[in-house]
C-alpha cells in the first residue's frame, strides 16, 4: 500500500492538536506562577494571563468545529520542556530577588512559543481558505502579543533591577 501524501490541511490540524495541548498546560501551570510570584504586579499579570487562556481555548475549540474536527490534544513536548524549565526556576530561586526575573524569562519563553505557533497557524488558515479561523487565531495572537510586551515592561522596569 501507498502511504497517503500528507497535505497542508493535515499540518493544519496536527499543529491546532499541539497548541491545543500547550493551552491546557499553560492553564495548570499559570496558578502555580501567580503563587510563586513575589511582585503584585507579576501576580496580577499570571492571574489576568490565565483569565486569557481560558478564552484561546474556548477559540481553537471554535477553530476544531469550523474544519468540522473534535477538539482533541496532541502531546507537545515544547511546552513541556518549557514548563519543566519554569518549574525549575521556582525551585532554585524561591525566596531570592532573582525569582520573579526568572519566573518573567520562563513566562516569555512560553508566550515566545505560543507567539510562533499561532503566527504559523494564521498563516496555513489564511492560505487554507478558514477566514473566521483566521480572525480567531490572530485575536489570540494579538493577546499573546501583549501579554510578551507587558512581561517585558515588567522585567525592565521593576524584576531584573529587584534581581540585580
Amino acid at each position: 500500500m501507498v502511504a497517503q501524501e500528507k497535505t497542508l490541511d493535515d499540518l493544519f490540524l496536527d499543529t491546532l492538536k499541539d497548541i491545543y495541548y500547550a493551552e491546557k498546560q499553560i492553564l495548570r501551570t499559570l496558578p502555580k506562577m501567580a503563587k510563586a510570584a513575589q511582585s503584585p504586579e507579576l501576580k496580577k499579570a499570571f492571574e489576568t494571563h490565565r483569565d486569557e487562556t481560558e478564552g484561546h481555548v474556548e477559540r481553537l475549540t471554535e477553530v476544531f468545529e469550523l474544519i468540522g474536527k473534535a477538539p482533541r490534544g496532541k502531546t507537545c513536548d515544547a511546552i513541556l520542556g518549557i514548563i519543566e524549565e519554569g518549574k525549575g526556576i521556582i525551585e532554585e530561586f524561591e525566596g531570592s530577588p532573582a525569582l520573579d526575573a526568572g519566573l518573567v524569562a520562563a513566562a516569555q519563553a512560553v508566550e515566545h512559543y505560543e507567539m510562533a505557533r499561532y503566527g504559523t497557524l494564521k498563516a496555513w488558515a489564511q492560505q487554507l481558505g478558514h477566514q473566521e479561523a483566521v480572525a480567531l487565531l490572530d485575536q489570540t495572537l494579538g493577546e499573546e502579543t501583549k501579554t510578551d510586551k507587558l512581561l517585558s515592561q515588567l522585567g525592565l522596569t521593576a524584576t531584573n533591577k529587584k534581581a540585580a
